[in-house]
């Protein structure tokens, strides 16, 4: 091994070990030797200088940018590659700001970079404004790259209108930029938008590929539009050789398909994807999850356990999302035995930690089965505060059970947490109805009143 190679391997270790100590031995030998001045040991040594030191001690870093030649971008560039892909950016930034006042030529690369690194953090989205004034000056406007990131840096800081100008700014787009926007679109839940920038795409004839496909599907979904999913899901067989392997798309198509209401084209596409050529496929918890969450939507909770034992049966470990919605499945089918054993899987055979929403389903699910006693003792002593909508639910189910004892307990502790909310005085005031405790109606009525609390009006949204 040449000497080159010795010192460009130990560099690397440094890098990868943060060991300043051997950094600073490595860099006095360079200086003695005179190897510091190629350009490829001069860049590690200034990464690995970077990796140990605090972002305080940027001056040392100075120092050997320095003895870089100012006329070649290309080191800088790679320096700025190292820092942005490893959630450095305000070494990033301040890099960049060094190539800048020392004449560094900036190129589409370092200011892509550059915007990349911007969009980590909240804090350095106005550096990022900066950059794009930068842009502007040296006439980098007329790129699609950097345009792209630009589109891309307003996207993360949800300045959804600045990056829908920058995007018109663009003199040649292409599907990249467009792509970018449309996840700002879709972001903000901006539907309209997404579809009318969906429609210009096609005028401009720029090719739509699979991230541009599952966007056209999750707005067609939003949107309940399912001519255009259905559209989309044509355009993708002819357009995608291996449509079938990409599990997102499959996974967006049976999102589109359930959410309009055609349960069972969602069910030809999830079947599709665990047969090829006879044989039989590995479908990933994605594609599980979204199809038992289509039968759960569409009120097929026994197609929901169905589907789940299967799941089980083919060894894929579940998620917190389908025990949600298996869990609330059983309550709705009177499982009671069945949701109970799942939710105690959950951590006995999975290692998964119920949250406050796998409780609120199992609450619900014994107020349904008419064990509010069991349920009552549950939200109590789970390790999460419970929330006002759990205590409704237990106080509704003790209204249908004519239990005015833990009815009483549950509005109180409702109303503990949200003193201001009219429609719990409403549940108990109608719990209260049913038993024929007209005195108890009158103080609740009183006690409304000297809130300045109203009973909201029913109207109809026909």
């Amino acid at each position: 091994m040449s000497n080159f190679q010795s010192f460009n391997h130990f560099l690397h270790l440094c890098l990868q070990n943060k060991n300043l100590k051997a950094t600073k031995t490595f860099h006095a030998h360079f200086l003695r030797t005179g190897s510091v001045f190629i350009t490829s040991l001069h860049t590690k040594l200034i990464l690995s200088y970077a990796t140990s030191l605090p972002n305080s001690k940027f001056e040392t870093l100075t120092i050997l940018y320095n003895s870089i030649d100012p006329t070649n971008a290309f080191p800088f560039n790679t320096i700025l590659t190292h820092f942005s892909r490893n959630n450095l950016p305000f070494l990033a930034l301040r890099t960049l700001s060094f190539m800048h006042l020392n004449g560094v030529p900036l190129d589409s690369y370092s200011l892509c970079t550059s915007l990349k690194a911007s969009s980590f953090r909240k804090s350095t989205t106005q550096f990022g404004k900066q950059i794009h004034t930068h842009v502007i000056k040296l006439g980098f406007m007329s790129s699609v790259y950097v345009g792209s990131a630009l589109i891309d840096l307003y996207v993360k800081s949800l300045l959804i209108g600045d990056a829908s100008k920058v995007f018109d700014e663009i003199p040649m787009k292409n599907s990249v930029c467009a792509n970018a926007l449309l996840s700002g679109y879709e972001e903000a839940h901006m539907w309209n938008e997404s579809l009318d920038l969906i429609w210009l795409m096609r005028r401009l004839r720029l090719m739509y590929d699979r991230f541009t496909l599952s966007a056209i599907l999750r707005v067609s979904a939003s949107l309940s539009m399912i001519e255009v999913g259905r559209q989309a899901h044509g355009y993708s067989i002819r357009t995608i050789f291996d449509v079938e392997e990409d599990l997102y798309l499959q996974s967006s198509l049976i999102e589109m398909y359930g959410k309009c209401g055609f349960v069972e084209k969602a069910q030809n596409v999830f079947s599709l994807m665990g047969i090829r050529r006879e044989e039989k496929r590995k479908r990933d918890v994605v594609l599980w999850t979204s199809m038992i969450g289509v039968y759960g939507r569409n009120g097929r909770f026994r197609d929901v356990i169905a589907l789940f034992k299967d799941m089980l049966m083919e060894e894929v470990r579940p998620d917190g999302l389908v025990f949600l919605t298996v869990i609330t499945a059983c309550g709705y089918t009177g499982n009671l035995k069945l949701g109970l054993d799942y939710f105690e899987s959950m951590v006995r055979n999975f290692g998964l930690e119920p949250d406050v929403e796998h409780y609120s389903c199992v609450v619900d699910m014994l107020c349904r089965a008419g064990e509010l006693e069991k349920a009552f003792e549950l939200a109590n002593v789970m390790p999460f505060e419970s929330s006002v909508s759990m205590w409704g639910a237990l106080l509704t189910a003790s209204m249908n059970c004519g239990n005015v004892e833990i009815g009483k307990l549950a509005a109180q502790r409702a109303l503990n947490r949200d003193p201001q909310n009219a429609g719990i005085y409403v549940l108990l005031s109608n719990l209260y109805a049913k038993v024929g405790m007209w005195s108890e109606i009158r103080e609740l009525r009183e006690t409304m009143k000297a809130r300045g609390l109203t009973k909201d009006t029913g109207c109809s949204w026909i």
